[in-house]
């Protein structure tokens, strides 16, 4: 099962993401969370800034050479 923590706010310094339940072994990188982050910039009402802004990603926890650990997964996602 997984399990979804965010922190922080929409318009604040950054949102922090942690992930539970992700096996240890998976691939994992930055460029694949960003195609899929891309996919969200362009769906359904979102407004015209949102086609411009980048979303500026990191894997801060959880992640050693591009492969999960088993403990939880912290992704932080900087405002621009």
């Amino acid at each position: 099962m997984l399990r979804y923590l965010t922190a922080g706010e929409s318009h604040g310094q950054a949102l922090v993401v942690i992930v539970e339940g992700l096996p240890a072994g998976l691939e994992i990188t930055v460029d694949e969370i960003q195609v899929e982050m891309g996919r969200r910039r362009l769906g359904y009402g979102r407004g015209p800034r949102q086609r411009f802004e980048v979303d500026e990603l990191t894997l801060i926890g959880g992640v050693r050479h591009g492969r999960t650990l088993g403990s939880p997964l912290a992704i932080e996602i900087k405002n621009t």
